[in-house]
């Protein structure tokens, strides 16, 4: 069975990942960690595009196809509920540079 999302899923992860590091780094340099949870809500959105990409690397390595499906879901569930934190982590940030 080939994988249809593994590969978009492990590219665009690790690129959002990137994104992620750099809100906290941001974050951390002005200073502004201390007043704000943005941080830490990015350091879980963070965990789970590291855990979405290791999973859609094992769907891609695995000769096993049982496995290839369910690493795939899993990576497939754990991307949309970080994509899905990620708007939320903008809109927060948005909210905090207009107001």
């Amino acid at each position: 069975m080939a994988n249809k999302t593994s590969q978009h899923i492990l590219n665009t992860s690790t690129n959002l990942l990137g994104f992620c590091l750099f809100v906290i780094t941001s974050l951390h340099i002005s200073n502004y960690a201390q007043t704000s949870k943005i941080d830490e809500f990015a350091s879980v959105i963070a965990l789970l595009l590291v855990t979405s990409s290791i999973l859609s690397f094992f769907s891609l390595r695995t000769h096993n196809a049982k496995k290839e499906k369910l690493f795939e879901d899993i990576a497939d569930y754990l991307f949309i509920l970080a994509l899905i934190g990620v708007l939320v982590l903008v809109a927060f940030i948005g909210f905090k540079v207009v107001k």
